[in-house]
């Protein structure tokens, strides 16, 4: 099978060695919980408990009624302890829902086994709403909004993004190992609501277990097919997966939708599945606790809501003195100051760094290697964008096109010379959205 890529990015030492070939462990039992009310792009929940209220394992304790939210859930049952101030792994400052475990597992929904090609499309949509779905690969949009495109907008194929291109996360090669049969007809089900005819499962071809179950699976459908993408970072964004699995080219400014495409990520997709056909709500993932700053790297199923430092002493705590402690990966993940702070949705890994493992690098002068440029997936001029960016040149900065950063990270990483180019782009768009905002 070749290879399937796009213009740009880069090659790195990806760490999944460390946990790609192990199986996933169960973490299900925790003593407590806290369910962020903001654990998706949107608007912030309202709680609809209290202290002191039992709850039940799937009950729907956070809602709200604006367009862009999804509700959460209590992954367990037992007793609402606390409303607490709290800061999500993301640094967004929200309230959170305490909950102590019964350890009773007593169930707040219906297990079904629905034929999902007899729901409206309105009923199925209404579904992935109401079981709490956002997307998995990081950026937490409301699936139901992202499979809801405008009725003038042809949609012609769905895409499951299975690159997981960031290194050391190995949580959604897992899903796609172990969930096949529900991949496939959580595509199935995608495909059906935005009246979509074909599907593409998109895989990095340093998942070949998943490549030869998904191809089985697929080769028996008539219009699905799995591509095998080279390894390459960013790779799993989506206007670079929709460019290297179909050739279309989203322009500056535009989305998926404009080229006839929407990219679901693969743990999203068995996600809509579970929602749709078996009634269960978002409150249980696999995430990958990974790094040489921890003592052994695992992929585990866990509540959503249990503490980052609960998902460490499963891997068996740190390794050493921990320099950063990461949510998501090395590339575009979040360093956090608190290992207390909840997991939500989107948690899909954690990187523990060292301290051994830290290089100061010292800035040096730019030498114009041009490598950056080379290595952009969005075909922008870094080193311009960063003049201009130092000379308060927003007039220029609209010209160079830096809204269209994806943040990537690629720039930064091959630069010889160790310039904070992100973190200069950074400034720059935020200088650009304050403009706008003022005008």
């Amino acid at each position: 099978m070749s290879e399937a890529t796009f213009r740009g990015g880069v090659h790195m030492p990806d760490g999944k060695s460390l946990t790609s070939n192990k199986e996933v462990i169960e973490a299900l039992n925790p003593d407590s919980v806290v369910v962020s009310l903001q654990q998706h792009i949107g608007a912030g929940l309202e709680s609809l408990v209290k202290v002191g209220d039992h709850v039940l394992k799937g009950q729907k304790i956070g809602d709200s009624k604006a367009f862009l939210s999804v509700p959460v859930h209590s992954p367990i049952s037992g007793d609402v302890v606390k409303i607490l101030d709290i800061t999500t792994p993301s640094g967004v400052m929200t309230k959170g829902i305490e909950i102590k475990n019964d350890f009773k597992e007593e169930l707040g929904y219906e297990e079904t086994n629905r034929n999902y090609e007899s729901l409206s499309n309105k009923e199925i949509l209404d579904l992935i709403r109401e079981k709490g779905l956002v997307g998995l690969g990081g950026a937490a949009f409301p699936t139901h909004i992202k499979l809801s495109p405008p009725d003038d907008v042809k949609i012609d194929t769905v895409i499951v993004n299975g690159a997981e291109c960031e290194p050391y996360l190995t949580a959604d090669q897992k899903i796609m190992e172990l969930k096949g049969d529900s991949l496939i007809t959580g595509l199935k089900i995608a495909m059906k609501v935005v009246g979509a005819k074909n599907g593409i499962i998109a895989i990095e071809s340093n998942k070949p277990k998943a490549i030869k179950l998904l191809s089985e699976k697929a080769g028996q459908t008539n219009n699905i097919k799995v591509v095998s993408l080279k390894p390459k970072y960013p790779q799993g964004d989506e206007k670079r997966i929709i460019d290297a699995t179909t050739g279309r080219i989203v322009p500056s400014g535009a989305l998926p939708m404009n080229v006839g495409v929407v990219v679901v990520n693969a743990y999203s997709t068995v996600k809509i599945y579970e929602a749709v056909v078996k009634n269960s709500p978002l409150i249980e993932r696999i995430v990958t606790v990974t790094g040489e700053g921890v003592v052994n790297p695992i992929n585990v199923l866990t509540k959503v809501g249990v503490s980052l430092g609960y998902l460490i002493e499963k891997a068996g705590g740190f390794n050493g003195e921990p320099a950063k402690v990461i949510v998501g990966g090395p590339m575009m993940g979040e360093a956090q100051f608190s290992i207390d702070a909840p997991s939500v949705k989107a948690t899909g890994g954690i990187l523990v760094i060292n301290k051994a493992m830290i290089k100061d690098d010292i800035e040096q002068a730019c030498i114009r290697c041009g490598k950056c440029v080379d290595v952009c997936p969005v075909y922008l001029e870094p080193p311009t964008i960063v003049g201009a960016v130092k000379n308060s040149n927003y007039d220029m900065l609209a010209k160079l096109h830096i809204m269209d950063c994806i943040e990537c990270g690629s720039c930064s990483y091959i630069c010889p010379s160790k310039k904070p180019i992100l973190a200069t782009i950074r400034i720059g768009k935020g200088e650009i959205r304050k403009k706008s905002r003022r005008n």
